[in-house]
């Protein structure tokens, strides 16, 4: 609206951020600095004219500094503030940022000193703070600082896919590392065993909630930071992505009062963020609910949460015979690892307890033979066990380049999805633009499985049926597959086939992912 007002006041065009690449040789005509503070962005050149996108045309202070610097005559062009410091992420980005610190250093800078700790504009704190800034910017889940054999590489994971964003000189890795450590409150000294550390950040936004883990290879020792933002974790369980009918299923199994439900998936799947969801759906003031969680990375209001110390003795078992003794109504038990914290989870559903977990399998029937296979008796698993959800997240397509395509006659997709030939089908894909960082995505969504539990399925787990059968009699049943759920979401433009057949396709079980 800011910018239609400032348009037609002025006469000054408007341009669209969101479609341009800028160019390096462009951004380096302006330093970083001075396009953060003045949010600017060169779009071109045109002789002796630099065609600037500014938030405030009216700025004559940012026209005057971008004449004097770059030496071109100023064209201003209005853009929206939230393309324009995109543009700048994107443009500048760590790597400049990290450069510039790198320069500054000097010899003493480099090498672990006290000062590190006390002086509040030494280089490398800088460079640290600079690598969590543009991470929390990138909306990473991940930092990975690993040591090369000449340099030392820095990695974001975004949307679930590592990217590298720089490669730094091999010097510095001591100094990062140290600085890191001395943050986070682990022993700088100790380079022989791993570490874990927890660091606090203060956002303008919300608090970001930084975990810490050192890891010593034959290199040096790499670190890795996951961030955790109180802010991004989804708590509505209609965001979560459910299609209609595994929406309506999964609520008839988690509105019951007692028994287990369980969501299962590999490390990373969002399986704490829909128990999470879970959770706030069913809290009210008349509900006593404990959680045991290693470690809990979400505070949510109204709910007892704890955090396991199996050094300190307690453990998931431990802790959860305790939380018997405090009256609960509904427990979420954050994995069940062993026999025995599975042993005491589902006695507790069986007592009038309503209780959540995760396991770590394949798919929804693999998580009945995981339990039998943990000691727990066929007939205690049917008569507990209320459903479970299998979960794996994709990558959602950017929004701004989404196209459709009709694939070709011989493309994987048309095998994937047993189209013939000579059928015309319409896909979608991410062409990849400044919006998205190019590659096509933006953000993930869940796929998902659920199975309640019915009485063919309790009698078939009786009988120690395989988890095959099982599956087979779900599908029967009318459960939708997580690759059934996948390729319904890629037909609409969600996300892509391609995306599907990464994270969903097994050759095990038939395919039936």
């Amino acid at each position: 609206m800011k910018c239609e007002v400032l348009k037609t006041r002025l006469g000054i065009p408007q341009i669209d951020l969101s479609g341009i690449c800028i160019k390096p040789e462009l951004a380096e005509l302006i330093p970083a600095t001075l396009a953060e503070r003045h949010q600017v962005i060169p779009v071109k050149v045109a002789g002796n004219k630099i065609v600037l996108a500014m938030t405030d045309p009216t700025n004559f202070y940012a026209i005057d500094d971008i004449r004097m610097v770059s030496g071109f005559d100023v064209e201003p062009v209005i853009a929206a503030e939230k393309d324009i410091l995109r543009a700048i992420r994107e443009c500048y980005g760590v790597q400049d940022l990290v450069e510039k610190a790198i320069n500054k250093m000097r010899p003493e800078d480099i090498r672990l000193t006290a000062k590190l700790q006390t002086a509040d504009d030494a280089p490398i704190i800088g460079l640290v703070n600079s690598l969590m800034d543009q991470a929390i910017k990138d909306m990473a889940s991940d930092i990975h600082i690993e040591p090369q054999d000449t340099s030392l590489r820095v990695r974001f994971r975004i949307d679930g896919m590592l990217r590298e964003i720089g490669s730094f000189p091999r010097e510095i890795h001591p100094a990062i590392v140290a600085r890191i450590k001395i943050i986070s409150d682990m022993d700088i000294a100790e380079k022989r065993i791993p570490q874990d550390g927890r660091i606090k950040i203060k956002g303008a936004e919300s608090d970001i909630d930084i975990r810490v883990s050192t890891l010593p290879t034959i290199m040096g020792e790499k670190v890795v930071m996951r961030l955790l933002d109180q802010q991004t974790v989804i708590l509505d369980i209609n965001k979560l992505g459910f299609s209609t009918e595994n929406s309506k299923n999964y609520h008839k199994i988690y509105s019951q009062s007692y028994g287990m439900v369980l969501v299962t998936g590999p490390t990373g799947s969002g399986k704490t963020t829909t128990l999470y969801s879970t959770l706030n759906q069913v809290n009210s003031p008349n509900q006593n609910i404990i959680t045991l969680e290693d470690p809990v990375e979400y505070h949510l209001g109204g709910v007892n949460q704890v955090q396991v110390h199996p050094k300190a003795g307690l453990t998931f078992a431990s802790g959860l015979r305790s939380a018997l003794r405090q009256d609960p109504n509904i427990l979420l038990v954050g994995e069940i690892r062993d026999s025995e914290t599975a042993d005491i989870a589902i006695r507790a559903a069986l007592t009038g307890h309503l209780v959540f977990s995760t396991l770590h399998t394949n798919d929804a029937a693999g998580t009945i033979t995981r339990l039998l296979d943990m000691d727990v008796e066929p007939f205690i698993v049917a008569s507990s066990v209320l459903g479970v959800v299998a979960q794996r997240l994709v990558r959602r397509l950017c929004p701004k380049c989404r196209e459709s395509y009709i694939p070709s006659t011989d493309a994987l997709e048309r095998l994937f999805l047993g189209v013939e030939p000579d059928v015309s089908i319409r896909l979608y894909q991410g062409a990849g633009c400044a919006h998205c960082n190019h590659t096509g995505y933006q953000g993930r969504m869940a796929i998902h499985e659920v199975m309640p539990i019915t009485s063919q399925i309790r009698e078939a787990i009786n009988r120690r049926a395989s988890s095959d059968e099982i599956c087979n009699i779900a599908i029967a049943q009318g459960m939708i597959t997580m690759r059934q759920d996948g390729i319904e979401k890629a037909c609409t433009g969600l996300t892509d086939v391609k995306e599907i057949m990464r994270v969903a396709y097994a050759e095990a079980s038939g395919g039936q992912l």
